[in-house]
Order: C-alpha cells, then sequence, then structure tokens
C-alpha cells in the first residue's frame, strides 16, 4: 500500500493557488483513477482506492501546510507503511521553473515548512517526494502573496502538463521504482 500526500492549505481562498498545487497534484491523481476524496481521518481528507492494481490513500492534511507532519505522522503510523518506501509527498518548489518536477528519495526540507514539519514528526529525510516548480517570486513581491497568489493565464498549460507528469511519476514509482521515475521526469 502506498500513501500519497499532496501538500497545501485547506480552505477553498487557497484553492489554485501556487502553494497548494500539492493538492491540485492529489485531485487530479483522483479524478484520473476514480478514487474519491470522502472521507476525513488522521487530519485529512482521504480517498482510497487502487491504481493499476496497487492499492493507495491519496491524503490532503487539513492541518494547514506549516503543520503538514501532524497528519503525515497520524497516516503513516495507522496504516503501517515504511515512509522511505510507501509514502509519496507532493509539494510546490519556488526554485524551480513552473511546470518543472523534481523527484528525490530523501533530502532536506530546503526552507518548505510543510516538509520541515513531516521531516520533524517523522524524525527522518528519508521519504519520496516529487517537487513541482511554481516559480521564483517576482522582484517586488512578498514570499508569502507571491505562493499563495495564483498561476498566470500562460503558466496554466504547463502547469497542467506538470500535474499530469506527476500523475505518472507516481505510477512509475509505485509500479517500478524511484529511479526510473527520476530518470523519466527529472
Amino acid at each position: 500500500m502506498f500513501i500519497i500526500a499532496g501538500l497545501g492549505n485547506p480552505e477553498r481562498k487557497y484553492n489554485g493557488t501556487r502553494h497548494n498545487i500539492g493538492f491540485s497534484a492529489v485531485t487530479t491523481i483522483s479524478d484520473e483513477y476514480n478514487i474519491p476524496l470522502n472521507t476525513r481521518e488522521h487530519k485529512a481528507v482521504c480517498g482510497k482506492g487502487y491504481i493499476e492494481g496497487q492499492k493507495v490513500i491519496l491524503a490532503l492534511p487539513q492541518t494547514y501546510m506549516n503543520l503538514s507532519g501532524e497528519s503525515i505522522r497520524e497516516l503513516v503510523d495507522y496504516y503501517k507503511i515504511d515512509p522511505e518506501n510507501e509514502l509519496i509527498v507532493i509539494y510546490d518548489d519556488i526554485n524551480l521553473a513552473p511546470g518543472k518536477l523534481r523527484i528525490r528519495a530523501q533530502g532536506s526540507a530546503g526552507g518548505h515548512n510543510g516538509i520541515k514539519s513531516i521531516i520533524s514528526h517523522l524524525k527522518s529525510q528519508v521519504f519520496p517526494r516529487i517537487r513541482i516548480g511554481v516559480g521564483e517570486k517576482r522582484e517586488g513581491l512578498d514570499l508569502a502573496d507571491y505562493v499563495l497568489g495564483r498561476f498566470d493565464r500562460n503558466e496554466e498549460p504547463v502547469i497542467r502538463e506538470a500535474l499530469h507528469n506527476t500523475v505518472e511519476a507516481c505510477k512509475v514509482m509505485m509500479l517500478e521504482d524511484i529511479r526510473a521515475a527520476m530518470n523519466r521526469y527529472n
């Protein structure tokens, strides 16, 4: 079994923002594989289903970004999964061009507070993650305003493609391994 968690903020006003690209990715997976996100458990909105025969739990932590680790820890403990091999976390990265993917098996938080929280709660930096580029903030903009803002119209096709590639990358990570996904999408 795999847990695929997308990071974001729970209020409707954050839907479609750069910081909620993890939520958008999990919602895209939900739509693609007909896995309804219809239960609330472990401080998350979850959906249970199958991707290519592999059992999955899709999760959207409802703790706000900076406390994402609380929900992830509860999910990992309850479902008794190995975070090093059966957890995939999807989140935004301002250091990558819009739509660019970067897949890693481990690493630091790199300044991302959601990942910092997960590392703190799991007491490990070793868990697979997919970073989706949302681009650097423009000069003169506050970082919070930028990441809580929406994509420009010209970025939308690139983001749709990135969400599609994220779905495919998750499938490759589950059915083959992370190295195959890294080779294909990094």
